[in-house]
């Protein structure tokens, strides 16, 4: 918390960076996180790190809640918790709606604006989580959507994949695939927990045969499909 005193007022007006809902808190927690976590300043910043400042901000106030809710189901032997394991989790870009959920996307776009940035260029700036590529991935996204609405404690486990569903692109009448390289500028919205990182092995093994040409096929020369 830090205080900020303003001419003709009695009492200085308090700043809190990591939960303050108002613009001034949310103007000076944008530039810690820029100076501190980022290694950039206001006049120097990039849009990326920008975004990467102001989706901290939001983090941190979303991470109050999410504490208060485990503290709660650890302490508290009544309370149930529910884990939805899905392979995907197409949850969509997480800033803008996370301003909604948190009734503050009016202020945040004030504060953006105060200093001296186009709000609507950081909200486009996030890339879309890819976390699948399917229905599947939507429809286990609105599940927690719709758990979160409602209140009721819940955690999802899926995959994290490094890359998500392909980019695609027409060239001369031709569609390409490109590699949907999500992670490559940052994610604020993980928390890594490396110490809990587990292998996870495959059982079987493979088969060598001579496929109808004579040509010997084993794990190393896999047919391409």
């Amino acid at each position: 918390m830090a205080k900020k005193a303003n001419p003709g007022d009695s009492k200085p007006k308090c700043i809190y960076v990591r939960s303050g809902m108002d613009v001034e808190s949310l103007k000076q927690a944008i530039t810690e996180h820029l100076f501190y976590q980022q290694g950039r300043n206001i006049v120097n910043t990039s849009l990326n790190d920008l975004y990467m400042a102001v989706a901290y901000t939001v983090r941190d106030r979303i991470m109050q809640r999410e504490h208060k809710t485990m503290n709660a189901v650890f302490e508290d032997r009544n309370v149930r918790l529910v884990s939805y394991l899905s392979a995907e989790f197409l949850l969509g870009p997480q800033l803008g709606v996370n301003l909604i959920d948190l009734d503050i996307y009016n202020v945040m776009k004030q504060a953006v604006e105060e200093l001296g940035f186009n709000f609507e260029e950081v909200i486009a700036q996030e890339e879309e989580p890819g976390l699948g590529n399917g229905g599947l991935g939507r429809l286990a996204a609105c599940y927690i959507d719709s758990l979160a609405s409602m209140q009721i404690p819940a955690v999802g486990y899926g995959i994290r994949y490094e890359f998500g569903i392909f980019d695609q692109e027409i060239r001369d009448g031709w569609q390409f695939e490109k590699t949907d390289k999500w992670l490559r500028k940052g994610n604020p919205w993980e928390s890594a927990r490396p110490e809990l990182l587990v292998n996870v092995n495959f059982g079987g093994h493979t088969e060598s045969y001579t496929d109808s040409e004579g040509k010997i096929i084993s794990d190393g020369n896999l047919p391409t499909w």
